[in-house]
């Protein structure tokens, strides 16, 4: 008789259930009066109105301007955003950025230390900034939107040499990405039209046609003589300029990995596990002969050039990556899990031609994934490009844009800079692998149980919100130990690689997996969590590894013993609502030292032009871990005790913004706690609403995935008490699929 197993027990959201918003106390203390912040906002004031007056009347289409307005630290919550104050002076905030500040004053008994705050790009007639500095010194306290000046820290103009960034190369005329505050709209015409004609003087023509929106920002190619670069800059609504960064490059594909020889490897001979799933893979196509057709669609764009043998060593080796994970000499290659259309992007002409470089092949992308549903994509191919603190680039806006709804689940390489300048921060992870709505996936340096961050991996952190980057390590190859794929010179036999391009695909594969296990019963979103649920750091720093290293086997992830159940939430949150996540536990008390573990996954819209305040979509968990705990008679809910605070996964600089893990699209945490202290434990979820930074009034729906594991080591038959207490409500997941697994 077969063993019995223990799988995953599913509709932990038939549990949860609304309740009524907690108590709140609004009161809040102020570090300046009204009288101190005008004065000490006049000067300022009157130094912008001056900096706006003296800019070339073409570089201010409709002769408006934008100058930077500092919130006070303690005014980053949504609720403080001053609205009144921008309305009534006739400015409009068109974006924000993080800024380190230390306050003049604060609320707080010690002294005021350097502290994140948001930095608003508003913009308004120049006529505006010249009233506002010549009336400041007689507004009084009552009228309209003057209280708003209480949370101003500081204001100032934006210099050109804060919107170019360096220059690394020596070219004449560099090809510049220029970023500008504009929409797609016709209320934003003539911020392009003004650009436009400003450049005009400089005999500099942009090439308005292959610019990108995404959300409030624009993003074009220009080509600019490097002794006009400073005026150029001088346009007021532009917000950044940089030289055009160009894609990661191929050659060589590999690293070097001496000591190896190639080794035949035989494929399969049977289709995909599961016939239904299909995963959309970009990437520089895959060479032909290869005898993949069982499981690969070559498919391309209509307007594509030839491709390069380069590019489709890189493709082909992704997509084996994917189809079979590591291959090992001697053993045939594993059935695939799923089919792979493999999207040829890249070209002949994608390293000719700089200026269509990287917004050719984001369109390539872009006009796939807009015009098919895919559940599960891989892209091992992005900008070789750093993420910044306070710019979003294109490829990353617009990813998380076609990524909000949480139906994708995109695998996405961190890139193989990690052995650059850390000083000067060109080691972090690449775009687009800042994407929230992604899943970012770095390297470990090999298999078993003595891994670490392959050297060459990018590194995090992230930016605030999606610091904790890159999600994950999936094994990516090292010198010790390297990734093995199908080559393309010899077909048939195995090749030794490195890099992340073939992490990214492995950790979709074991997502895959999962999928082919237990079918559509578990959403993209609830594998994400799931793969993040999973993990294990081994000791090492979070910023290397993010959440860990997604395990190696897909026992680990739908299994357990008999001492522990995985329990998975599925669902929706409604704005301002709060639900209560009950945590499954058996009738009777738990025995000595218990681990709580729970993550949390969503997706959400984003604001590209307000980094800082990135995610539309929020957090506010409450663990009520006993409901006999109250610290009076009269109080309603039970007391709640710490469990995602910030401090034990986020780096200082987030640590410094007291909100800043409620923006996080993942939450994670193990908790042990003695098993006494636990009595219906749940979690109070509240689902917060924002648009650049201020209250949103018109949000939508997000999409959740939870997973929370309970270990009790000296409970026996844990596993099936909880499955006989909820019996009618939670249901261990069956495998719709038969995959081999190893016995618990």
């Amino acid at each position: 008789m077969a063993e019995k197993q223990n799988y995953l027990l599913g509709y932990g959201e038939r549990l949860v259930e609304r309740i009524a918003p907690p108590p709140t106390n609004p009161s809040k203390a102020h570090p300046y009066s009204f009288e101190q912040a005008r004065s000490r906002l006049e000067p300022k004031m009157r130094a912008v109105a001056e900096d706006v007056a003296a800019l070339p009347a073409a570089a201010c289409p409709h002769d408006e301007a934008v100058a930077l307005l500092t919130l006070h630290p303690a005014y980053l919550a949504k609720s403080y955003f001053p609205n009144d104050l921008l309305r009534n002076t006739g400015m409009e905030a068109v974006g924000s950025r993080s800024r380190e500040v230390t306050p003049e004053k604060w609320t707080k008994k010690t002294e005021p230390r350097p502290t994140v705050t948001a930095e608003l790009y508003v913009a308004g007639p120049r006529r505006r900034f010249a009233e506002l500095a010549s009336t400041l010194a007689q507004v009084r306290e009552t009228a309209p939107g003057a209280t708003d000046l209480i949370k101003i820290e500081d204001f100032r103009t934006l210099t050109p040499e804060e919107r170019l960034k360096p220059l690394q190369s020596d070219a004449k005329n560099p090809l510049l990405e220029v970023v500008l505050h504009a929409q797609p709209t016709s209320a934003f015409d003539f911020v392009i039209e003004g650009f436009k004609e400003y450049l005009d003087d400089f005999d500099v023509h942009p090439d308005l046609d292959r610019r990108i929106y995404a959300e409030g920002l624009c993003f074009m190619p220009v080509r600019v003589p490097r002794d006009v670069v400073n005026e150029v800059v001088k346009f007021a609504f532009l917000r950044v300029a940089r030289e055009m960064p160009r894609l990661r490059q191929f050659r060589p594909m590999t690293r070097t990995v001496p000591g190896f020889t190639p080794f035949s490897c035989e494929l399969p001979t049977l289709g995909p596990v599961d016939r239904e799933t299909r995963v959309a893979v970009f990437d520089g196509g895959v060479a032909p002969n290869m005898a993949l057709d069982l499981w690969v669609n070559r498919r391309r764009p209509s307007s594509i050039a030839k491709a390069v043998p380069e590019f489709q060593n890189h493709g082909t080796a992704v997509t084996s990556a994917l189809l079979f994970g590591p291959l090992q000499d001697g053993q045939t290659a594993p059935q695939p899990y799923a089919s792979v259309d493999h999207y040829r992007v890249l070209d002949d002409q994608t390293e000719k031609d700089d200026q269509n470089e990287l917004y050719s092949v984001l369109h390539r992308i872009t006009d796939v994934l807009q015009s098919r549903a895919y559940e599960f994509v891989n892209l091992s191919i992005g900008p070789d490009l750093p993420i910044e603190d306070n710019e979003v680039h294109a490829w990353t806006s617009v990813l998380d844009q076609l990524l909000a709804s949480g139906r994708t689940l995109a695998s996405i390489a961190v890139g193989n800079g990690g052995e650059r300048d850390k000083a000067l921060g060109y080691h972090r992870i690449q775009t687009p692998a800042d994407c929230v709505n992604g899943m970012s996936i770095g390297a470990s340096d090999r298999t078993g149980k003595k891994w670490r961050r392959a050297s060459y991996s990018c590194p995090g952190p992230g930016r605030s919100p999606g610091v904790v980057k890159p999600d994950a390590l999936a094994f990516g190859g090292s010198s010790h130990e390297p990734f093995w794929v199908l080559g393309t010179k010899k077909p048939g036999h195995a090749v030794p690689v490195t890099g992340t391009s073939f992490a990214s695909p492995s950790a979709l594969r074991t997502a895959l997996g999962v999928r082919a296990h237990f079918g559509q019963v578990l959403t993209p979103l609830a594998l994400k969590a799931l793969l993040l649920h999973n993990c294990e750091d081994g000791g090492h720093d979070r910023a290397d590894i993010g959440w860990g290293r997604i395990p190696e086997e897909i026992e680990d992830i739908v299994l357990s013993d008999e001492h522990t159940a995985h329990v998975v939430y599925q669902g929706e949150l409604a704005p301002a609502q709060w639900l209560r996540v009950p945590v499954p536990l058996p009738t009777e008390q738990l025995a000595g030292m218990v681990t709580l573990c729970a993550t949390f996954c969503f997706a959400t819209p984003t604001d590209p032009q307000d980094p800082i305040h990135y995610t539309r979509s929020g957090l506010e968990v409450r663990f009520r871990p006993h409901d006999g705990k109250r610290k009076s008679a009269d109080q309603e809910h039970a007391n709640t005790s710490a469990f995602f605070q910030a401090g034990e996964f986020y780096i200082d600089e987030a640590e410094l913004r007291a909100d800043a893990h409620k923006w996080e699209t993942t939450l994670h945490r193990s908790r042990r706690v003695r098993g006494s202290t636990l009595k219906n434990p749940v979690f109070d979820v509240h689902y917060n609403a924002r648009a650049g930074g201020r209250n949103a009034t018109a949000a939508s729906k997000i999409p959740y995935a939870l997973v929370v594991t309970v270990h009790s080591p000296k409970t026996t038959k844990l596993y099936d008490k909880v499955v006989q207490r909820y019996r009618t409500i939670l249901e261990p997941l069956q495998p719709t699929i038969k995959i081999p697994i190893r016995r618990s």
